[in-house]
């Protein structure tokens, strides 16, 4: 058995899934316009207890979790949608996952955000429609994307 001052020493590190889970609230609630402040306000929590969250520092219950998909419009099967299932248990792993998050995501990047945040302003779908099919067309000419 460990003595108490070892106990006291010890420190775990954040779960690969608590990281992904994490920035997938930070990502849903960037591209909806949503400040930390605004969210732990509709939770009843700090706004650093929502920063812990995003960083995967502390773990997001579950009746937390089902409140924040409430306050941001979602499921709470956003919040694990794209995750492997795989389980890292030790620093490097961790770092590496929350690494690989961070460079794979488009999605938290500010220039989608705001690319989003703009095509959703043209309040005509068929607008819509049309500049998407614009920015596709334009990236395959230059061939930045596979036709289909």
């Amino acid at each position: 058995m460990l003595a108490k001052e070892t106990l006291k020493t010890v420190k775990t590190a954040a779960d690969p899934v608590d990281i992904y889970v994490g920035k997938k609230i930070r990502q849903r609630r960037t591209v909806l316009g949503v400040s930390q402040e605004k969210l732990s306000e509709a939770l009843g929590i700090t706004f650093q207890q929502v920063q812990k969250y995003e960083s995967g520092a502390n773990r997001v219950s579950s009746s937390r979790l089902y409140h924040i998909s409430k306050i941001l419009g979602t499921t709470i099967s956003y919040f694990f949608d794209g995750h492997d299932g795989e389980h890292a248990n030790n620093i490097q792993q961790v770092a590496e996952t929350k690494n690989a998050l961070e460079d794979q995501d488009i999605f938290l990047q500010k220039e989608t955000i705001n690319l989003v945040k703009v095509y959703y302003t043209i309040d005509d779908e068929d607008v819509r429609k049309k500049v998407l099919e614009m920015v596709k067309s334009i990236a395959q000419t230059h061939g930045l994307t596979k036709k289909k």
